[in-house]
């Protein structure tokens, strides 16, 4: 694994063309009034992509998140560009990121994340019919592409490296609609 890297300074930022917030004024129905904050989008969104190597097989990445100052493993994930469809953007993004396209991408849904405060929404889509394809991606470093059964899932539960809600969430869905208990 990786040495993490070295934090050089934590500072304050300013509200940037990523991260803006509002604050809303609202009055309840039993006239408490309140004033909320909330994170409005930076874009179109984002995608997660479950991609299945073979059947019983989802390709994860091991990344670096600053949130958490560790490595997490996770699923790919990514933006949507101006002009793209969640479709493209994921298999442009699982191109960067695992070097394998999809003959076969499904929409499974689109989650929230924390929406009392964000509006924020990730879409996940599973890929399947994988084919060998890499494109030039903006991270830092490689990722670390690790396979993982799907059988298993519940050991990647209690895995020190897995945190992300949105990655746990979409292998459960992509495991439910594989075994047929799950339609979009």
């Amino acid at each position: 694994m990786p040495k993490p890297p070295r934090i050089l300074a934590i500072r304050p930022a300013p509200a940037t063309s990523f991260l803006r917030i509002e604050q809303i004024d609202l009055e309840f129905s039993n006239g408490e009034r309140r004033t909320f904050e909330r994170m409005l989008p930076s874009g179109l969104g984002a995608v997660m992509i479950v991609p299945m190597l073979d059947a019983e097989t989802v390709l994860l990445v091991r990344e670096y998140a600053v949130g958490v100052e560790r490595y997490e493993l996770s699923l790919p994930k990514g933006r949507i560009e101006p002009g793209e469809s969640i479709e493209a953007g994921a298999e442009r993004e699982m191109k960067e990121e695992v070097g394998y396209g999809a003959r076969r991408l499904l929409h499974l849904a689109a989650l929230t994340l924390s929406p009392a405060y964000m509006t924020h929404h990730t879409h996940v889509v599973l890929a399947l019919d994988l084919y060998p394809e890499r494109l030039p991606g903006d991270e830092p470093e490689p990722l670390e592409v690790v396979p993982w059964k799907l059988a298993e899932l519940h050991a990647l539960l209690g895995h020190h490296e897995v945190s992300e809600g949105r990655s746990i969430a979409a292998l459960f869905m992509a495991r439910e609609h594989l075994a047929g208990r799950y339609r979009p």
